[in-house]
């Protein structure tokens, strides 16, 4: 994914952090699993990022699990189709959700991230976190939970989630 084709959300892009994130998506990507193309930006589970992640679960903003993740996706996408028919008038396509991704998982699971960020390729981002599935399920659901795989699914959400992951892409790279 390419700064040239992935667009912010609205509250984002207004940011003057804005086109710095853009270049830090790219700079902080890995491939997504060993044979994979796709690059997904790499960040640590600590400071504003857990902080806006505590927040979106607060609020009911967060999906558990890939499963939930893909059916969510899918009635949203059914959704905005309708939608569009009804308008007949496609709308623009931008970041509306963020897949947060633990660092551990078979390839197999990778593989199913892969597929459903294709699918889904304009309006979903995906990020991973520098924590296994414990520390990423703990830091929502309490000790002992697993969560490999979450769903960021409100606007107000997402954007405080990309701008928390500037600030610390910036801080990161200012030590650099």
């Amino acid at each position: 994914m390419t700064d040239a084709t992935l667009r912010l959300p609205k509250a984002v892009e207004g940011d003057p952090r804005a086109q710095s994130l853009l270049r830090a998506i790219e700079a902080h990507g890995a491939p997504l699993w060993s044979g994979s193309a796709l690059r997904v930006p790499e960040a640590a589970l600590a400071g504003a990022v857990a902080t806006a992640l505590r927040s979106a679960h607060s609020a009911s903003r967060v999906v558990r699990g890939l499963e939930a993740a893909e059916q969510a996706l899918a009635a949203e996408a059914h959704g905005l189709a309708v939608a569009d028919r009804a308008s007949g008038a496609p709308r623009g396509v931008r970041v509306s959700r963020l897949l947060v991704i633990s660092n551990d998982g078979a390839e197999r699971f990778h593989r199913q991230v892969e597929a459903l960020l294709r699918r889904h390729a304009g309006r979903v981002l995906a990020i991973r976190v520098t924590a296994d599935a414990e520390t990423l399920g703990s830091l929502l659901y309490g000790p002992g939970r697993r969560a490999r795989l979450l769903l960021v699914e409100h606007k107000d959400a997402v954007a405080a989630l990309l701008l928390a992951l500037a600030e610390q892409w910036e801080a990161r790279d200012a030590l650099s």
